[in-house]
């Protein structure tokens, strides 16, 4: 066991620690140049490059881009026909976007507790939140550790229940050997600056089946039945159809071109994540009771987050020990809160959730990115241990 006097004392100089940054080279410069300098900026070319390579990457036949994860999830909610009257599952223990999305089809997200050790939904936990007019789970693969999807499923197809997967953080990551999304009907991605594979903004749905891709394709246009870009480049005048209620979820070719690059990075960008992971989870062993992220027995997480459980005796909250951070320039975050304790969802029923609860209390996002350096990681260490061992040296 560490004691006090085996506790580095960090000083508070040196560089400030990003909570994270994108691992963006010459490359992204280069692809996103080329695309302003085509002309052609909105969803073209380039969209249709990065949806083969993302489907490439997933081990699916189709992938749809859109302006954002929220998007692809919002446009899950409409191609399942879920709508006003229809609950769904979802945790509570995810960034807000989860449930509103069901409440953009004008459906009633009903919130469901998590598994302790991976922070995700379960078939258990979903099963104890349903309802009679339950139709659909989105399931999160939460800071990009994969749900165990397969019990989701099963649960699903019992009770005649779509799920959709928020992978939004999970780009990279494996499930049973295959990558996150593989085996789902409906997938939804995020290129969001604090994920592995940044475009800036943007979102991506992946799938099997050709009919749900190709309404994608069309709800993200307006409802359109050709596309602007095929459109142009036909040599004779189209006439295109609105053929439904849609939207404006497009990806531009200036995002998709940057995405195409990332995509060819990802794999080195995992496996840097799971080196920096690694050394963190030896770093932290000092601290009695304290948890790291893990990858879980069905699959390999791609590290999207770095997140530590305080222990219930750590000797100060978690905003004291962000406030300690912030002083030893360090960014470091606040676990996800619970979305049904959020003024925006205090319409609906009342429910308490104990182990999403405890997560939102006591964990810790520390930073985590492609350039971070061990020396950097042996900094944010010495603070997370040494306020263990002696809190009054590191309170003001």
């Amino acid at each position: 066991m560490t004691t006090t006097s085996q506790v580095r004392r960090p000083t508070r100089g040196g560089h400030e620690i990003a909570m994270t940054q994108p691992w963006f080279d010459e490359r992204e410069v280069v692809a996103a140049a080329a695309a302003v300098q085509s002309g052609w900026v909105s969803q073209g070319a380039r969209v249709i490059e990065f949806e083969a390579a993302v489907a490439a990457l997933v081990q699916v036949p189709y992938a749809v881009a859109v302006s954002s994860c929220t998007a692809a999830l919002h446009l899950g909610m409409v191609a399942y026909g879920i709508g006003p009257g229809d609950d769904v599952v979802v945790p509570s223990l995810s960034f807000v976007a989860t449930a509103n999305a069901v409440r953009y089809a004008g459906a009633r997200p009903v919130f469901a507790d998590v598994d302790p050790r991976h922070h995700n939904i379960t078939a258990a936990t979903i099963e104890q939140a349903l309802t009679p007019a339950t139709k659909a789970v989105i399931a999160v693969d939460q800071y990009g550790t994969p749900a165990d999807m397969e019990p989701i499923r099963a649960l699903a197809r019992e009770r005649g229940l779509s799920v959709v997967e928020d992978a939004a953080c999970a780009i990279g990551s494996t499930y049973r050997g295959r990558p996150v999304g593989t085996g789902s009907d409906f997938a939804a991605f995020s290129f969001h600056p604090r994920k592995i594979l940044v475009t800036g903004e943007g979102g991506m749905v992946t799938t099997s089946d050709p009919g749900l891709a190709e309404r994608v394709r069309r709800l993200r246009q307006h409802g359109m039945s050709v596309s602007t870009f095929d459109r142009h480049h036909e040599q004779r005048p189209v006439h295109e159809q609105y053929l439904e209620t849609g939207y404006n979820y497009r990806l531009t070719d200036i995002q998709a071109a940057i995405g195409v690059v990332q995509a060819g990075k990802l794999h080195s960008m995992v496996s840097r994540r799971r080196e920096l992971a690694a050394v963190y989870q030896e770093l932290l062993s000092g601290v009695p009771g304290l948890r790291t992220v893990t990858d879980p027995e069905h699959g390999e997480s791609n590290y999207q987050t770095f997140w530590v459980m305080l222990p219930d005796d750590y000797p100060v909250s978690s905003d004291e020990l962000l406030a300690i951070l912030k002083r030893h320039r360090i960014n470091a975050r606040h676990g996800i809160p619970c979305a049904h304790q959020e003024p925006a969802f205090s319409d609906l029923d009342p429910v308490t959730l104990p182990v999403s609860e405890h997560i939102a209390r006591q964990s810790v996002l520390l930073p985590m990115f492609h350039t971070m350096t061990r020396e950097d990681q042996q900094r944010v260490a010495d603070v997370v241990c040494g306020t263990w061992a002696d809190p009054d040296h590191f309170r003001e």
